[in-house]
């Protein structure tokens, strides 16, 4: 999957678990609330914001929630290494 698209997914997974929009959980990984509102409208974002928007999710993903299966999932690929 893109990196952008995968970023997408997270935010959208994310918030429908937690009851929000991906509006919030922007503010919280990034304190801007428009990152996935430009990303789902054909922007993009600097390599450096994609993994720390990535690190983010990763690290406040809740326990109860599985993260996709079609997305790496940085935390398992340090664990491997």
């Amino acid at each position: 999957m893109e990196q952008k698209q995968a970023l997408i997914t997270l935010a959208d997974t994310l918030a429908k678990h937690q009851g929000v929009t991906h509006f919030a959980i922007s503010m919280r990984a990034l304190g801007k609330g428009d990152f996935f509102k430009k990303l789902k409208g054909g922007g993009d974002c600097r390599t450096a914001t994609a993994a720390r928007v990535l690190a983010w999710l990763d690290q406040y993903w809740p326990i109860d929630l599985a993260w996709p299966a079609d997305i790496s999932r940085p935390s398992k690929s340090k664990d491997a290494a």
